[in-house]
C-alpha cells in the first residue's frame, strides 16, 4: 500500500518535516517513491507549508492513503481531500455543515 506521510528531517528540538509518498512498509526516514512538499512546524520560514497540488492530487486519485496529519495539512494547502479519507481523521466535522 501507498502512503502520503510525513518525514521527519532537522536537528534536535528543530522539526522540518517533508510531505513524501512511500510504501507503507519502509521505516520513517527511509527511501520514498516522491516528494510532494515541505513543512516547517516552527514556522521559521516565510512559508511554512509548500505542497505540490497537482502532485498530491494524482497520488490520492491513484489510492495513496494520506496519514491523518497529512490529510489536515493537505487541506491547509488547499488539496482537495476525498470525503471518505477526511472523516477517517479524529474529531472531524464536516465543514460544510457549520456554514
Amino acid at each position: 500500500m501507498v502512503k502520503i506521510r510525513l518525514m521527519r528531517l532537522g536537528s534536535k528540538r528543530n522539526p522540518h518535516y517533508r510531505v513524501v509518498v512511500v510504501d507503507s512498509r519502509q521505516r520513517r526516514s527511509s527511501d520514498y517513491i516522491e516528494s510532494l512538499g515541505y513543512y516547517d512546524a516552527r514556522k521559521t520560514v516565510e512559508t511554512p507549508l509548500q505542497i505540490n497540488n497537482e502532485r498530491a492530487e494524482y497520488w490520492l486519485g491513484k489510492g495513496a492513503q494520506p496519514t491523518e496529519t497529512a490529510v489536515k495539512l493537505l487541506e491547509e494547502a488547499g488539496v482537495s481531500v476525498p470525503k471518505v479519507l477526511a472523516k477517517r481523521q479524529k474529531g472531524y466535522k464536516d465543514r460544510a455543515a457549520k456554514a
